[in-house]
């Protein structure tokens, strides 16, 4: 099996209500260039909901969004430096979303008193087929084999025939 060739994306953005959608469009472009476009629906609403939680509940709109995918997992983090909002104080309508949409999510700590919330899926094997290599193609000569003596079997029908035909010339 090959295995993929790691990718990450890194965004600042200082979040506005108008800039949300323009994130959410950034972020699905890339996933349609890594090939996760199963992914975009779930990522994209839980990077939405996090942004939007941002633009209406934080002082400081100044956010990082950053996607890692390394061919099994693709893990997305919002990060923010607002001291103000922690996750359990978080309007829980926008974790819980989070939970249900995602195969794994968490919270830590900056240095800087913000929060990294992150949210991960694995990749299912139905979702994404596994690359085999093709085996070679066979030479002209190798497909187009014959064998030296053909042997035709008989038909059960023949001498049944051959009965019938000595029966009617008879009469």
């Amino acid at each position: 099996m090959k295995s993929a060739v790691p990718c990450y994306y890194h965004l600042d953005v200082e979040v506005s209500p108008d800039r949300v959608g323009q994130v959410r469009r950034i972020l699905a472009a890339h996933l349609r260039y890594w090939n996760l476009e199963f992914l975009v629906e779930s990522v994209c609403h839980c990077a939405e909901s996090l942004l939007d939680t941002i633009a209406q509940h934080s002082a400081d709109k100044n956010t990082t969004v950053e996607m890692w995918w390394n061919g099994k997992h693709l893990i997305t983090a919002v990060s923010d430096n607002d001291q103000d909002i922690r996750p359990h104080n978080a309007p829980q309508g926008c974790l819980a979303r989070i939970a249900a949409l995602s195969d794994n999510w968490g919270c830590c700590a900056t240095g800087a008193g913000g929060k990294i919330i992150w949210f991960s899926w694995r990749a299912r094997s139905a979702e994404r087929a596994p690359l085999v290599p093709a085996g070679p193609v066979p030479s002209l000569r190798e497909a187009c084999r014959t064998p030296r003596a053909l042997s035709l079997p008989v038909p059960a029908f023949a001498a049944a025939r051959d009965d019938m035909e000595a029966a009617i010339t008879v009469r």
